[in-house]
Protein backbone atom coordinates (compact mmCIF):
# COMPACT_ATOMS: atom_id res chain seq x y z
CA UNK A 1 0.00 0.00 0.00
CA UNK A 2 0.96 3.50 -1.15
CA UNK A 3 0.79 6.55 1.55
CA UNK A 4 1.28 10.00 0.44
CA UNK A 5 0.88 12.73 3.06
CA UNK A 6 -0.22 15.89 1.65
CA UNK A 7 0.09 19.00 4.44
CA UNK A 8 -1.84 22.50 4.57
CA UNK A 9 -0.48 25.48 6.40
CA UNK A 10 1.30 22.78 8.73
CA UNK A 11 4.80 21.77 9.01
CA UNK A 12 5.49 18.53 7.49
CA UNK A 13 6.25 15.79 10.60
CA UNK A 14 7.74 12.81 10.49
CA UNK A 15 6.11 11.82 13.72
CA UNK A 16 2.71 12.73 12.37
CA UNK A 17 3.43 10.52 9.38
CA UNK A 18 4.51 7.14 11.34
CA UNK A 19 1.75 7.48 13.52
CA UNK A 20 -0.79 8.04 10.75
CA UNK A 21 1.25 4.80 8.91
CA UNK A 22 1.11 2.72 11.98
CA UNK A 23 -2.67 3.54 12.08
CA UNK A 24 -3.29 2.45 8.31
CA UNK A 25 -0.69 -0.79 8.38
CA UNK A 26 -2.90 -2.21 10.84
CA UNK A 27 -6.50 -1.93 8.70
CA UNK A 28 -4.22 -3.05 5.74
CA UNK A 29 -3.53 -6.48 7.97
CA UNK A 30 -7.23 -6.65 8.56
CA UNK A 31 -8.38 -5.38 4.94
CA UNK A 32 -5.92 -6.60 2.07
CA UNK A 33 -7.54 -4.88 -0.48
CA UNK A 34 -6.54 -1.85 0.41
CA UNK A 35 -4.31 -0.33 -2.65
CA UNK A 36 -3.67 3.48 -1.56
CA UNK A 37 -4.10 5.86 1.50
CA UNK A 38 -4.34 9.67 1.16
CA UNK A 39 -3.39 11.74 4.22
CA UNK A 40 -4.21 14.94 4.51
CA UNK A 41 -3.54 17.49 7.61
CA UNK A 42 -4.70 21.00 7.74
CA UNK A 43 -4.87 23.48 10.32
CA UNK A 44 -7.77 25.87 10.51
CA UNK A 45 -8.57 28.99 12.58
CA UNK A 46 -11.13 28.22 14.62
CA UNK A 47 -12.71 29.80 18.00
CA UNK A 48 -12.76 26.18 19.91
CA UNK A 49 -9.83 25.37 20.93
CA UNK A 50 -11.07 21.81 21.07
CA UNK A 51 -10.86 21.93 17.14
CA UNK A 52 -8.90 23.16 13.96
CA UNK A 53 -6.50 20.56 13.62
CA UNK A 54 -8.15 18.34 10.58
CA UNK A 55 -7.27 15.04 9.59
CA UNK A 56 -8.04 13.68 6.14
CA UNK A 57 -8.28 10.23 4.52
CA UNK A 58 -9.27 8.76 1.69
CA UNK A 59 -8.56 4.95 0.81
CA UNK A 60 -8.59 3.50 -2.79
CA UNK A 61 -9.67 0.37 -2.74
CA UNK A 62 -11.66 -1.75 -5.92
CA UNK A 63 -15.19 0.09 -5.45
CA UNK A 64 -16.15 3.86 -4.64
CA UNK A 65 -13.30 5.38 -2.41
CA UNK A 66 -13.36 5.66 1.21
CA UNK A 67 -12.94 8.83 3.13
CA UNK A 68 -13.01 10.11 6.28
CA UNK A 69 -12.99 13.31 8.10
CA UNK A 70 -11.83 14.36 11.97
CA UNK A 71 -11.29 18.05 13.40
CA UNK A 72 -9.68 17.87 17.03
CA UNK A 73 -7.33 20.15 19.34
CA UNK A 74 -4.81 17.85 18.29
CA UNK A 75 -3.66 15.90 15.42
CA UNK A 76 -3.31 12.45 17.06
CA UNK A 77 -6.60 12.35 18.31
CA UNK A 78 -8.03 13.42 14.48
CA UNK A 79 -5.99 10.71 12.96
CA UNK A 80 -7.81 8.34 15.57
CA UNK A 81 -10.97 9.52 14.73
CA UNK A 82 -10.23 8.99 10.91
CA UNK A 83 -8.96 5.31 10.81
CA UNK A 84 -11.83 4.41 13.28
CA UNK A 85 -14.15 5.87 10.80
CA UNK A 86 -12.48 4.39 7.98
CA UNK A 87 -12.46 0.82 9.65
CA UNK A 88 -16.23 1.06 10.19
CA UNK A 89 -16.95 1.58 6.75
CA UNK A 90 -14.48 -1.08 5.27
CA UNK A 91 -16.01 -3.61 7.68
CA UNK A 92 -19.28 -2.70 5.80
CA UNK A 93 -17.89 -3.09 2.85
CA UNK A 94 -16.25 -6.30 3.51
Amino acid sequence: MDINFEYDAVKASDRLEIMAAQNLEKLLEKYDFIIRADVFFRKENTSSPDTGMICKIRLSAPGPQLFAEASHGNFEASIAESVSDLERQLRKRK
